[in-house]
């Protein structure tokens, strides 16, 4: 048991510093193409590629989705935290950007409330207050910088917080595979209607035009990179519970923080890596505490 533990912990480790280095590639096409354009790419790329796996291994009945309205939002939200994350990553330091993202679970816990009429304990106020803190730390020099733009990564944090709670309302709906594909599917088209009409609007950053052959190749290794990062985390799941893995996602920040050092030569200030820090304590204070709960429900009465 013990074993099958570990063995979990390290896939998680591996799929979440998986993860972050496709946000590295993402950073590297700043510049070159649109932001939009980019994610539009990647999701066809991807949902083009789990579609053939998907075929290949389950059949055509898996395309079939018991609820098509909710795999619609999961790929809305998907799309909008893409967006958000993608643009975000194109105009600021990996490892800001990354680590306003990490409010998610606290935004999670807050809207499955209202969301799913789960109890919201008053440790999620807690954990809320502390992130907030760190929120506002880790933006003071993008904000003044970059004005509403700095807020993206919390934009994105928002939709991801959303696309939780809409997994939750699909779970048991079919296979991991398919949930990918679907969520895909839904998400490519979306955010290439978003890249057009940023197209639409003459903004520089947002024209399109044809990708490079670099770009293109890029984006296909970043979406070969999200698709194995995410199977890695889900055999992760299957080794170990939830409570054992979701600290893990943590190591993204390493990672970004290193690859945007070492490729971009970003320096995060100190007021910056302290922001971090509290907003990953209060995910942690906030994963404890769901712990905690999760043992006193086990224990015999």
């Amino acid at each position: 048991m013990r074993e099958n533990e570990g063995s979990g912990i390290l896939l998680a480790l591996c799929g979440f510093a998986l993860l972050s280095t496709g946000d590295a590639v993402i950073k590297t096409m700043a510049g070159e193409w649109s932001p939009l354009a980019v994610a539009a790419l990647r999701f066809t790329f991807g949902a083009i590629g789990l579609s053939a796996l998907l075929a290949t291994t389950q059949g055509p009945a898996a395309f079939k989705p018991s609820n098509p309205w909710l795999q619609l939002a999961r790929g809305f939200c998907l799309s909008m935290a893409t967006i958000g994350f993608f643009s975000a990553v194109f105009i600021m330091p990996l490892a800001e950007a990354t680590a306003l993202v990490f409010v998610a679970p606290i935004l999670t816990a807050l809207l499955s409330g209202p969301l799913l009429k789960e109890k919201v304990r008053p440790a999620t106020f807690i954990a809320s207050a502390i992130a907030f803190v760190g929120v506002l730390i880790v933006l003071r020099p993008n904000f003044l910088a970059l004005g509403i733009a700095a807020f993206l990564p919390l934009g994105s944090a928002l939709f991801m917080s959303l696309l939780v709670i809409a997994n939750r309302a699909s779970a048991n709906q079919g296979s991991a595979l398919s949930m990918q594909v679907f969520m895909a599917v839904c998400a490519a088209p979306i955010i290439t209607i978003a890249a057009l009409i940023g197209n639409a609007t003459g903004v520089e950053s947002l024209q399109i035009g044809w990708p490079t052959p670099s770009v293109a190749l890029r984006c296909a290794v970043v979406a070969i990179t999200a698709s194995t990062a995410h199977y890695l985390v889900y055999l992760a799941t299957t080794k170990a519970n939830a409570a054992t893995i979701a600290p893990m996602t943590y190591v993204q920040l390493l990672v970004a923080g290193t690859l945007g050092w070492w490729w971009f030569g970003d320096t995060p200030d100190l007021m910056t890596l302290i922001g971090a820090l509290v907003i990953i304590g209060a995910g942690l204070y906030l994963w404890r505490d769901n712990r905690r709960k999760l043992q006193s429900a086990r224990a015999p009465s």
